[in-house]
């Protein structure tokens, strides 16, 4: 606590040192002038010098200095605002958001992912992140993608996402991703990022922010995450203002409103990203629950760093320094005891990896 309330006064002792620090310049200064006026006393008017003394200390008593100093830095810091906004202007552009060429209105229906030669950077000047990526996706896949921090797991979503134009090419349903605007591409994709995203506004306006659906809807949906009654407790129910970033809600709670505002899309492409990382295990549990239950017959995209939310997935693809080092399923995987999966798995201790081979066999058994 000690430390807590010390960091908190930290802005304001910084700002008392700035003025000590500039109290002393000025008597250095006024010191100086003074010194100087009395060796130039024979050659200057004592009048003249009585006047740099006067101004001296005016400037100094006054605070004028320290106000000079201070307004200098505030200009300096506004300036920043200017310099980023400049900065945004010579950003690469995006590729247009609607083309001549407009998907089908129920693109896409099957949720198949083709890959051919897919190269991936963030921007011109930086090193690739992502090489010669020829993943296969069926339809109704239930895809893990896993690796280390930096293998390349979200830069797949980027790519698909088209955050940044990938080299090769990729194709959903029979569609180049290249040939689409970003607005026909992304809006038929649901993403459940590790960050959920809420806006400022009525909990209404956050569930169905292009007023698609009736109350009816909203409030089935919220029932399947088990957020009804959370939502009825709230002053004004489905009207209720949400603070920024959703903080008047719990981190489970945001999570479960961004699960609702997925269901409601009813998109055949769920990407899940690392979404259950800083929930609690039982809003996990309801989370896969509910997502193995609503999106059974949609292509499911999950990366994680937990490997039990990988377990029942048809295909696991382990990504390593930007390259697809093993793709397919998680017990076929586990039988190479030199396989990047197998090792992995090993890593959670004797017990826990015994558990986890022994599940997996059980979803292959029951898979076939």
């Amino acid at each position: 606590m000690t430390f807590a309330r010390g960091g908190a006064r930290s802005p304001q002792m910084t700002s008392r040192w700035l003025a000590v620090y500039l109290d002393v310049i000025c008597a250095i200064f006024v010191t100086v002038v003074a010194f100087g006026a009395l060796t130039l006393a024979e050659t200057l008017n004592p009048g003249k010098i009585g006047l740099v003394l006067s101004l001296a200390l005016t400037l100094t008593l006054t605070g004028m200095f320290q106000c000079c100093v201070r307004q200098s830095i505030e200009a300096e810091n506004m300036m920043i605002s200017v310099e980023r906004g400049i900065e945004y202007t010579e950003c690469e552009k995006e590729a247009l958001w609607e083309y001549n060429f407009q998907p089908p209105p129920a693109w896409p229906h099957r949720g198949v992912i083709d890959s051919y030669n897919v190269n991936f950077r963030y921007s011109l000047d930086e090193p690739l992140v992502m090489k010669d990526l020829i993943p296969c996706i069926f339809s109704s896949e239930k895809v893990g993608i896993v690796g280390r921090t930096g293998a390349g797991k979200s830069s797949l979503i980027a790519a698909l996402l088209r955050l940044s134009e990938p080299e090769g090419r990729i194709l959903i349903d029979d569609i180049w991703t290249t040939e689409i605007g970003l607005h026909d591409l992304r809006k038929k994709m649901t993403v459940a990022p590790q960050e959920p995203v809420l806006f400022t506004g009525t909990m209404r306006k956050n569930l169905d922010p292009f007023n698609e659906h009736m109350d009816v809807e909203l409030w089935k949906v919220l029932e399947e995450v088990q957020l009804k009654e959370a939502i009825e407790g709230l002053p004004g129910k489905m009207n209720a203002e949400l603070a920024e970033s959703g903080l008047n809600l719990s981190s489970g709670q945001r999570e479960l409103v961004c699960l609702a505002r997925a269901i409601l899309r009813e998109n055949r492409i769920l990407i899940i990203d690392k979404a259950t990382s800083n929930v609690d295990p039982r809003t996990d549990e309801l989370i896969q629950k509910t997502i193995h239950e609503k999106f059974a017959q949609c292509t499911v995209l999950t990366i994680t760093h937990s490997l039990s939310n990988v377990i029942d997935c048809t295909q696991i693809m382990v990504l390593d320094s930007g390259r697809l080092e093993e793709d397919d399923e998680p017990f076929v995987l586990l039988q190479n005891r030199d396989s990047l999966f197998y090792k992995k798995v090993q890593q959670l201790g004797e017990v826990e990896a015994a558990a986890f081979i022994e599940r997996a066999k059980q979803v292959h058994t029951e898979r076939k």
